[in-house]
């Protein structure tokens, strides 16, 4: 691990060559002549893993965002090609992957970078191919000959294998990929870099650890309560005992701001002035993007949380007509973009908002978000690292590594929307955010905003801007492509072995250590409470067993006569008559008490009968008030007269219930309530107690509270013996009921994948094993090319729309019933997946099949996106998904098959258009 000295921004050039040489000192050629290619020095963590990649060592890079780990990424790129090797520099996302294509493709020509994202195969055998991570996957899984002289794998943002989604697919890779290989594992800073490293290298091998929490700019954290803007942090003292602390300026403003907000205006009420609370309103965008202007604070990303707000802020700033462009940059704006979309038909850019994107981006302001045209979204991307745009509207998306930096990131309000519920930003997510700020070699400084709102606590501003790591958490678990391809390749024992190797089960039983520690010492404290239970007459702990089995077997009748009871008592109820005097057994409604209404049918958990008691108040009584049968002790006659609302009446009422009932009575009804007499049992377990010989020790009931000690105790451990249990080898455990569930199906036999199980290995989805079902059913054979792109967007796509909503639109005739036969299909793979204990399949989702159907079947795109009420970029999202699918499907389905040709086919169909011309998701 390395913790590098601050170089001091303002050295003489000297002082920096000479810094620069004593880092350097060490290091071997390929580094030096690597070192050559930057007209900057290298940081020491950058200089530290390159050592190790030169003396043949993995290494994990966890660093800041935005301080340069790419930079070693990019020396075991030098490093392969150099030696006549392969380098893969894998990512999560296919827009990483194409904008590190276009890098290296800047630095080393065409001729020898590649691209494999799915979308795009480019130069595949080249020496170092760019690739998302799926593809690397895939790869190891088929034994590809594209892996031959492979030396570096690159993992750009590991930290991704958290993903709860996708991240398994880093754990398969880091496993499976050959133990020649050297990885370089590049990380945002997590809280547990050490134990993530202490997994690479035990699966790996020789792995080098550095980790570094310097930012190479400074970030500066601020607040902007209406148009002011506050430094969040105050430093006091000097030196060594220099602390930053909260502003509480800032806390006093906000106080001021809240009560300001509360009582703005009044209102008259009669002869009284009401104070009118007056919902704040929280600084306009464009006022905000001003206040950043005249501080020199642009160019600025702003994250909303919601695509649409991102949407409207832009169309706020136009109407606010603000422009932060010259004439120049404005006219350079327009050329690069028209470029850009020239191939995309007119029409189509009119259905895409174009001119609005244009007039925003020629201002110097765009949105970037999921939901737009990933043509429109690289140009954002393009103009703004041209530093031609100056203001960006994001979602959080935009934090995931894509190379956007800004000298600004203004954080609008710290909780979203996550699917199901709006949650408070982590520490990990604000330190991702605002990692965007500062751009090295162009700024001296970065900067953070937040909105101030009266709900925004500034310390807990303060609170996530101090923490500025978060722990890395495995996601991963066995799924039905990886087991049929781990048995395909090296049998199930082995996999189950190669899968107790995952970081999942490392930290399981990292946690496992702790418990079964704790287990030690509660082991060596219950044999101290034994011996402490020691009897000179007999076996203690012996007798102590007995009455324990007296006291269990007394609790277990009692709980038996109370539910009788219980069951008697509501039946009782339900035969009062009005007259009839009860006796109430328990609480503060106990005693004497005449029914005036037997409330039969009152309340949906029982009788609900109303009561005049003995003191004269009229009280309604439940099925809680009588845990033993309300049978009637007497009976008097109520006068046709009464009225429960007449005091009178009541205390007339009362004092004939008193004077009616003997005391005789009531004592022949609690005589009548004594508990049964014990049971065998518990007369053979006192008989026994009695005979033992430590029964008649003078020193007992000391050693009776020891022994329950010891039981307690006992309870305890044996609680955390079954959490150890559940944990220790849980991955390999799932991964058994998995098998069994294919073995049950047919995909696998013992050792052997079958037919059936080759076809699901060539299957990468959430809905695998609903997939390769339907393909051996042939629930699809007879569809055309429209009709199979609908039933199979049903495994592709996910709706963003709430579970009431109403029923989506479904092409009739082969679709329908391929689609209801998909939905029965799932519910017998769901049976049995809860007969073997696991869950994976979700149902197959409806909403894109409609939409699917009608673009293979040619319809414009503006009639498409209208039907389905979707943005370009979900639309063509969505479709991308599906004709990855399809692509599988036709790879899968027998050679020369109906099913082969047609979804060939719906591909050809349904890549046009937008589709056609959007190279990244």
């Amino acid at each position: 691990m390395t913790t590098p000295d601050t170089q001091s921004a303002d050295q003489s050039p000297a002082a920096r060559y000479a810094a620069s040489r004593r880092r350097n000192a060490g290091s071997g050629p390929a580094l030096l002549d690597f070192q050559t290619l930057y007209d900057f020095p290298l940081d020491p963590f950058q200089v530290e893993a390159c050592r190790a990649l030169e003396a043949g060592s993995g290494v994990l890079v966890a660093a800041p965002t935005g301080s340069g780990k790419t930079i070693v990424g990019e020396f075991a790129v030098h490093l392969a090609l150099a030696s006549g090797q392969k380098c893969f520099y894998t990512t999560p996302i296919k827009a990483l992957s194409n904008q590190k294509y276009a890098d290296l493709v800047r630095r080393y020509g065409p001729g020898k970078v590649g691209l494999l994202t799915g979308d795009n195969s480019v130069n595949g055998e080249a020496p170092v191919v760019v690739m998302t991570t799926e593809v690397l996957r895939n790869m190891l899984y088929a034994g590809s000959s594209t892996l031959a002289g492979l030396a570096f794998v690159v993992m750009d943002e590991v930290h991704y294998l958290a993903d709860r989604f996708r991240g398994a697919v880093w754990e398969e890779v880091i496993i499976h990929v050959p133990d020649s290989v050297r990885v370089v594992a590049l990380s945002a800073t997590v809280s547990n870099a050490e134990e993530f490293g202490e997994w690479l290298q035990a699966v790996r091998g020789d792995t080098e650890i550095v980790v570094d929490e310097h930012r190479p700019v400074p970030l500066f954290q601020h607040m902007l309560v209406g148009t002011r803007l506050y430094d969040l942090f105050m430093e006091t003292g000097k030196g060594a005992n220099r602390q930053a602390k909260l502003n509480p300026q800032l806390q006093r403003i906000g106080v001021e701001e809240i009560r300001r907000a509360k009582v703005n205006q009044g209102r008259r009420t009669g002869h009284r002035r009401q104070a009118r609370p007056q919902r704040f309103r929280p600084p306009l965008r464009p006022d905000v993007i001003t206040r950043l202007e005249r501080a020199g604070l642009l160019p600025a990303i702003t994250f909303i949380f919601s695509r649409a707000a991102c949407d409207a802020a832009v169309l706020q700033c136009l109407h606010a007509n603000l422009r932060l462009t010259s004439r120049e940059e404005a006219e350079e704006i327009r050329a690069h973009v028209e470029l850009r979309v020239a191939d995309i038909p007119r029409e189509d850019l009119e259905v895409l908002g174009y001119h609005d994107f244009l007039a925003g981006l020629e201002r110097g302001i765009a949105a970037h978000h999921a939901g737009m045209l990933p043509t429109f979204k690289e140009i954002v991307e393009e103009l703004f690292v041209r530093k031609l745009i100056k203001a960006v509207f994001a979602t959080e998306t935009l934090a995931m590594g894509i190379n956007m930096p800004a000298r600004t990131v203004v954080i609008e309000k710290l909780d979203k929307w996550n699917g199901e519920a709006h949650v408070n930003l982590t520490p990990g997510e604000y330190t991702q955010l605002t990692g965007r700020a500062g751009r090295r070699g162009i700024d001296v400084e970065g900067h953070a905003v937040v909105i101030w709102n009266p709900s925004v606590d500034p310390a807990s501003v303060a609170g996530l801007a101090g923490a500025r790591t978060y722990p890395l958490n495995s996601s991963f678990r066995p799924s039905y492509n990886m087991a049929v391809n781990l048995v395909g390749a090296v049998g199930v024992e082995r996999a189950r072995t190669l899968l107790e190797e995952s970081f999942a089960q490392f930290q399981a039983d990292r946690a496992v250590v702790g418990l079964a520690r704790q287990v030690h010492k509660n082991e060596q404290a219950l044999a101290g409470y034994k011996d402490a239970a020691t009897c000179h007459l007999g076996d203690f702990m012996e007798y102590a067993a007995l009455r324990r089995r007296l006291s269990d077997r007394e609790a277990e009748l009692a709980r038996e006569r109370s539910s009788e009871r219980r069951a008697e008592a509501a039946r009782s109820l339900e035969h009062l008559r009005p007259g009839d005097v009860i006796l109430v057994p328990t609480g503060r409604r106990s005693g004497l008490a005449v029914v005036l209404d037997p409330g039969v049918g009152k309340r949906s958990d029982g009788p609900a009968p109303l009561v005049l008691t003995a003191s004269g108040s009229v009280q309604r009584l439940s099925i809680l008030d009588f845990p033993r049968p309300a049978d009637p002790i007497d009976r008097i006659r109520i006068p046709k007269s009464f009225s429960p609302r007449n005091p009178q009446s009541r205390r007339d009422l009362a004092s004939t219930l008193r004077n009616k009932v003997s005391e005789d009575a009531r004592d022949r009804r609690r005589r009548r309530d004594t508990p049964a007499a014990d049971d065998q049992e518990i007369t053979r377990l006192r008989q026994e107690l009695r005979r033992h010989p430590v029964h008649g020790c003078d020193d007992r009931e000391n050693h009776a509270r020891w022994a329950e000690r010891y039981f307690r105790l006992e309870r305890e451990t044996e609680q955390l013996r079954r959490r150890v249990e559940g944990r220790s080898q849980v991955i390999a455990r799932t991964f058994d009921k998995v098998c069994t569930v294919l073995q049950q199906l047919g995909y696998l036999d013992g050792d052997t994948v079958t037919e059936a199980g080759r076809r699901l290995g060539r299957i990468y989805n959430e809905l695998d094993l609903l997939t390769a079902e339907s393909l051996r059913e042939g629930i699809w054979e007879r569809l055309d090319q429209a009709e199979l792109a609908a039933c199979v967007s049903a495994l592709t796509y996910e709706s963003r729309q709430p579970d009431d909503a109403a029923p989506p639109r479904i092409p009739g005739g082969g679709v329908q019933d391929a689609l209801g036969a998909m939905v029965r299909l799932w519910r017998q793979l769901e049976a049995v997946e809860e007969d073997n204990g696991v869950s994976f399949l979700r149902e197959p989702d409806l909403g894109f099949a409609w939409t699917a159907y009608r673009w293979a079947r040619g319809a414009d795109l503006d009639e498409v996106l209208l039907e389905a009420d979707m943005t370009a970029g979900d639309f063509v999202r969505a479709v991308k998904q599906l004709l990855d699918l399809l692509g599988q499907i036709a790879d899968a389905a027998p050679e020369n098959s109906h099913i082969r040709k047609t979804a060939r086919r719906a591909m050809d169909a349904m890549r046009r258009g937008v589709v056609a011309y959007s190279s990244v998701t």
